[in-house]
């Protein structure tokens, strides 16, 4: 599919039609647009790199232009589909075949199929034990091929999600739910020149999400928590200031009472909550996420979900490698699965967010957005299978990821606290 085709389509789902995109130039082939990504860099076996047949540098770009059709004052200077590999860029990734490029996550077969286990949390291995009823080392992937191999898929993918652990599996979103479901809990209001968002999210898509949205005009608050900060805090610096520059940052200790009642005080004054959480950690919070679009005309609440809001699935833990693998968005040379791109579901949820959110607030607001990693890979997966037939190996020097972009630094944690919390 091409860029302006893609971007009419999100829109007309997003009730923004008849707004057309700009134009965007001449189309390239298929194939050039993956390596001017530097995602096709990423994708293949250690030996040979494959073209995935998924339009994913097509769909980044289709995206942004339809955000730049609804916010045509949007500084989006810079950003195409490289957005794809900047992390690598920056952390030093390479493609690494059925492992992800950030090396905590894995394609391994099971009895039934091929399941992704995403442990990069020292708690995520502590808990494999439980999950396998196994001794199992941390880090000892070799052990946790073993025990899976004679298991059946299903069980591994419910007995994980259980014990909290980001668990996808290949082709799960065989019939999805819409990438973006949109529910009309308010009364519609023009939305302000400058919107107000507080972005509670966290690691990538989320604030990749909310830096698009002030590249259009918002204001935007990044909201912490002081005992667990950002996880991105703790990864590249020039990828956190890449995402998170220009944005004041609050920290609050939710642990209090005095911070929970601190973040309902703000909460009630923004146009746009965006956050990653699952619903009952805000919940018990106190924040409701329903009551609060229903409490002020145009207010907009965007939750980036892996599989949804709803019961059971608002209870999964998902990160981008292996909700790209649950909705189909992975390629397959004869040896098996591998993993396309680097967490590859987190850039292109963050981008189809803003859009969202963009159209939401264009609209008068008013509504609930779940937008969730896995759906907006089958969507793109989905389009790729048009293609048919086997990945084609890439027979050139593939452009390596870049980060062509720069930023100022991100805000010191809680550096903006006295001003926005007065």
């Amino acid at each position: 599919m091409k860029r302006c085709a893609w971007a009419r389509a999100r829109l007309a789902e997003l009730g923004a039609a008849p707004v057309e995109p700009p134009a965007a130039g001449g189309e390239e082939p298929h194939e050039a647009a993956w390596d001017r990504s530097g995602a096709l860099a990423l994708t293949g076996l250690p030996d040979r790199i494959l073209v995935p047949r998924a339009p994913a540098p097509q769909a980044i770009e289709g995206a942004l232009l339809g955000l730049r059709s609804l916010a045509p004052g949007a500084d989006l200077s810079g950003l195409d589909a490289r957005l794809l590999g900047e992390r690598a860029a920056l952390a030093g990734l390479s493609r690494r075949g059925a492992t992800a490029p950030g090396g905590q996550a894995r394609l391994v077969s099971t009895r039934t199929g091929w399941i992704a286990p995403n442990l990069p949390r020292p708690d995520d291995w502590r808990s494999v034990p439980a999950w396998l009823e196994a001794e199992i080392e941390p880090g000892d992937w070799s052990a946790l091929e073993r025990e899976v191999a004679a298991r059946d898929a299903g069980e591994l993918l419910a007995r994980g999600r259980q014990l909290g652990l980001a668990v996808g599996c290949t082709g799960e979103e065989g019939a999805p739910r819409s990438w973006c479901v949109r529910s009309q809990l308010g009364e519609p209001t023009p939305a302000p020149l400058r919107p107000w968002v507080l972005d509670l999210s966290a690691l990538w898509a989320g604030p990749l999400c909310s830096d698009l949205l002030r590249r259009a005009g918002a204001r935007v608050t990044k909201l912490e928590s002081r005992a667990r900060p950002d996880g991105a805090r703790r990864g590249s610096p020039a990828f956190f200031d890449l995402l998170n520059a220009g944005k004041e940052s609050v920290a609050l200790d939710l642990g209090d009472p005095r911070g929970r009642l601190q973040l309902k005080s703000l909460i009630e004054r923004v146009d746009v909550v965006l956050e990653s959480a699952r619903p009952r950690a805000l919940s018990q919070l106190g924040v409701d996420a329903a009551a609060w679009v229903g409490g002020r005309a145009g207010r907009v609440w965007c939750s980036l979900t892996g599989y949804g809001r709803g019961d059971p699935q608002g209870g999964w833990v998902a990160f981008g490698d292996d909700a790209a693998v649950s909705g189909g968005l992975v390629e397959w040379p004869r040896s098996g699965p591998v993993f396309v791109g680097d967490a590859i579901a987190d850039p292109l949820t963050g981008v189809h967010a803003a859009l969202a959110v963009q159209a939401s607030l264009r609209r008068g607001g008013g509504e609930l957005l779940d937008v969730a990693l896995s759906a907006v890979a089958h969507l793109v997966a989905e389009a790729g299978l048009r293609r048919g037939g086997e990945p084609q190996t890439y027979l050139g020097v593939a452009t390596p990821p870049s980060a062509p972009r720069r930023a100022a630094a991100a805000r010191p944690l809680g550096a903006d606290n006295p001003e926005v919390l007065s």
